[in-house]
């Protein structure tokens, strides 16, 4: 069997803790279960990676808005922010596991999150 090993994932994921990362690449979809766009920032240092989903719904306005003013880009209002902007900018992050009830099945499901953004 051969394993791909993509663009930024040559690392492991980061350890639990605050560290300062830069955001590599966004990757943009719809979420599985209730069809809500989202953007995925990939955010590497050194140490590893951790890849967060930011869902474009009123619910993650405010969690959206927390990431770009911790790069230092101030939201101005009528004006559309875009997520190109993120690429290549640093932030201070938290990171560690999140566990929630997978939609689908129920199951008790564990991913790695990035919270908690501030400026570096």
């Amino acid at each position: 069997m051969k394993i791909s090993v993509e663009k930024g994932e040559a690392k492991g994921f980061l350890p639990d803790g605050r560290h300062t990362v830069t955001i590599t690449r966004i990757d943009e979809g719809v979420s599985e279960h209730q069809n809500v766009p989202y953007f995925a920032a990939h955010m590497e240092s050194e140490d590893g990676y951790v890849d967060q989903r930011f869902y474009n719904s009123p619910a993650g306005h405010p969690i959206i808005l927390s990431l770009y003013a911790a790069v230092g880009i101030k939201p101005e209002e009528g004006k559309d922010l875009d997520t190109k902007q993120l690429v290549g900018k640093h932030l201070s992050v938290e990171v560690s596991d999140h566990s929630y009830a997978d939609p689908a099945t129920g199951n008790e499901r564990s991913i790695r999150q990035a919270t908690g953004f501030r400026a570096a």
